[in-house]
């Protein structure tokens, strides 16, 4: 595969289409077998297999028929021979959904490495993305202060 920004482009619409099928080894295969993920909640996943262990009980489970919409990539670039940078957003629809609520949208940012003639992704970080009004409501109800006045 070339090593193109656009090859590294493609990487999340693959993944996404691993976990629209429900198969955690699909979703992972974009992966360096030693890469890390780590999930919105901050949890570190080290190593490909780790990341389909942890995912494929979710997608059997309380993730069945999800699916990852509106998949957009802001940016990529290559950041110098052989390493690149991929910043991409999606959100999360979960089975009986039409609507994407907005607390279920994230950010993610890959980094990828060339490998035996293709990209991989090195690490992959997660965050939900939040508004600054829903950040001050969570932040309320956590520090028990009523949050509808």
């Amino acid at each position: 595969m070339e090593q193109t920004v656009e090859a590294m482009a493609a990487i999340p619409a693959r993944m996404n289409a691993g976990w629209n099928k429900g198969d955690a080894a699909a979703f992972a295969a974009e992966l360096a077998d030693d890469a890390e993920l780590v999930d919105f909640e901050g949890t570190i996943h080290r190593g490909s297999e780790a990341v389909i262990a942890f995912n494929q009980p979710l997608f059997d489970t309380v993730l069945k028929g999800s699916r990852m919409v509106r998949s957009e990539v802001p940016f990529a670039r290559i950041v110098r021979p052989g390493w690149g940078v991929v910043h991409h957003r999606v959100c999360l629809v979960m089975p009986g959904e039409d609507e994407v609520l907005s607390n279920r949208c994230f950010m993610q940012l890959l980094a990828v490495g060339s490998r035996n003639g293709r990209w991989e992704v090195a690490t992959l970080q997660n965050a939900r993305l939040v508004t600054l009004e829903s950040a001050m409501t969570l932040d309320a109800r956590s520090a028990g202060r009523d949050v509808t006045s």
